[in-house]
């Protein structure tokens, strides 16, 4: 079975056709295209790694990062130690409201991490219409350790 990370990374350079559109393989596949696209995209890599997130406000995951940030919150899976393949969720103002999410792949020092995000670009981090692997600061994050365990396969 493929890791999570290996996963996410090929579909590195995915984009939105047409652009601007919300359009994607994974709107298609969650059955909500043409909306924006982060958490779709995070609950397609799950699935596809065969570690599906089940129901998080929708039958295939999430699509919305308040909600999935709040389930996260109850079911006790913040972490601030995030290993390959948790979820990381950003708040770029730190308004308390979660403006977008990804796949942890690694640190970069203390600071910085590697995450590669669905629906981002290098003019718009939250809606930026394509699959990019972003260097981003823990200061905008929180870190999710799904329990997979429980999760069906």
């Amino acid at each position: 079975m493929k890791s999570i990370t290996e996963i996410a990374l090929k579909e590195v350079g995915a984009t939105e056709s047409p652009a601007n559109s919300n359009k994607t393989k994974y709107g298609k596949w969650f059955g909500l295209d043409g909306v924006a696209w982060c958490g779709i995209f995070v609950s397609w890599v799950y699935y596809h790694a065969g570690k599906p997130l089940g129901n998080i406000g929708f039958k295939k995951g999430f699509a919305g990062c308040q909600t999935a940030v709040a389930y996260f919150k109850k079911q006790g899976t913040i972490t601030t130690d995030p290993v390959e393949g948790d979820i990381v969720f950003f708040d770029w103002n730190g308004d308390g409201r979660y403006d977008h999410t990804g796949i942890f792949i690694k640190w970069l020092n203390n600071e910085q991490f590697e995450s590669v995000e669905g629906n981002t670009s290098l003019t718009n981090d939250s809606n930026g219409g394509n699959v990019m692997v972003r260097n981003r600061n823990k200061k905008t994050a929180i870190f999710v350790h799904p329990e997979l365990s429980t999760l069906k396969a």
